[in-house]
């Protein structure tokens, strides 16, 4: 009788290599990605801050976190890129991790039968020598993909168009999911090839840039086709967006913390105005949302981490609350802030453009609400 390897057990705790990694990214963001520095480079007309992402991704290794040993990366996993996201969303970082070392990554992982074909773009990724994007709108959420706006002929030409893609500025290499002669497909496609448009487009988050793409007969390289190319794609919205709670969790953290430390030094009448009462109800509300976007936030990353048959559940949950709190943990600090926190100098209004931009982002909560009715079988009101 052969025995059954039992399941490993949840663990939402930090463990010392994830403080480490921590410690690294947050020391790096301190000291490139200080808000002033935001600040100023919101209308450079650059898609992301070069030299901080060059640190980020060599300097600490966190564009390869996900990519295996074999193909030049780290062999970590979801829980340390939750931790990078975490402190990426603390300082509202221009840069392009979600979109590349996540969403790109997870794609090319997906395409198993073809590893030889993605072990380039892996190892080119995982170095930080190019950007990826999934070229999907970024409000697609898990399992709301519908048939591929972009059609393939049998030679690999892709034609049509991809609305409002995160990261396809500045990207390298664009993975894009077609409807090819044998069903779906996807393809990856070098963004300066003949054939690629990419068209900027003002987004209201300036610190992660839009573009729409269009493609008149790019020849593209296909990864994998028919279900393995569909899950590959359902697999990296999947890990986006449980990861993507990691940084709306860290983005809350930073508006409540800074919105407690500007009451305790803010006074009026003589007093701090975090001492009065009302005020501290509000700032006490906050915290428990914190806390509990914490846990559904590591939830996420811990499901997704052990390959968890429930990770679509934590997912959904993780995104049907984070998403909220870090729009409401946005809003009372720039309240909380008063006059001040309205100016376009101080950058609470970073972090309200970050968390509205996110709450779109790989499907809303309403659309994970629905999701999570439907995995746990329990009919929505």
């Amino acid at each position: 009788m052969t025995a059954t390897t039992p399941a490993p057990e949840p663990d939402l705790l930090y463990s010392e290599e994830e403080d480490a990694l921590r410690a690294a990214v947050r020391a790096l963001l301190a000291d490139r990605c200080a808000p002033d520095a935001v600040l100023a480079g919101l209308e450079s007309g650059r898609p992301h801050d070069a030299d901080l992402w060059r640190e980020l991704a060599t300097g600490i290794g966190a564009a390869g976190l996900l990519v295996p040993e074999e193909y030049g990366g780290a062999g970590a996993g979801p829980r340390e890129a939750a931790v990078v996201l975490e402190e990426l969303g603390r300082a509202v970082a221009p840069v392009p991790y979600l979109t590349s070392a996540v969403l790109a990554v997870t794609a090319l992982l997906g395409c198993e039968a073809d590893r030889d074909e993605a072990a380039g773009p892996l190892a080119a990724l995982a170095e930080g020598r190019t950007l990826g994007a999934l070229a999907v709108p970024l409000t697609t959420g898990p399992g709301a993909a519908g048939p591929a706006p972009v059609r393939a002929d049998a030679a690999g030409r892709l034609t049509g168009h991809v609305t409002s893609v995160a990261g396809a500025a500045g990207a390298g290499l664009l993975l894009v999911p077609a409807e090819g002669p044998d069903g779906p497909a996807l393809y990856a496609v070098d963004a300066a090839a003949d054939g690629v448009r990419i068209e900027p487009v003002t987004p209201l988050d300036l610190t992660r840039p839009l573009g729409h793409l269009a493609f008149d007969g790019a020849v593209g390289r296909p990864l994998a086709q028919g279900e393995r190319a569909r899950a590959a794609v359902g697999r990296a919205l999947l890990t986006g967006a449980g990861l993507l709670a990691s940084e709306q969790l860290g983005l809350a953290e930073w508006c409540l913390t800074e919105t407690v430390r500007y009451t305790r030094e803010r006074t009026q009448f003589g007093r701090p105005v975090g001492s009065f009462q009302a005020l501290k109800h509000r700032m006490a509300a906050l915290w428990l949302d914190v806390a509990s976007a914490r846990a559904a936030a590591r939830n996420a990353a811990d499901a997704l981490a052990r390959n968890a048959a429930d990770a679509p559940v934590a997912v959904a949950l993780a995104q049907a609350y984070c998403a909220p709190v870090a729009v409401r943990a946005a809003e009372e600090c720039i309240q909380l802030h008063g006059g001040i926190g309205m100016t376009w100098e101080h950058p609470a209004h970073l972090a309200l453009k970050r968390a509205k931009s996110d709450e779109l982002a790989l499907g809303t909560p309403g659309h994970h609400r629905e999701a999570l009715a439907g995995l746990v079988d329990l009919a929505a009101p």
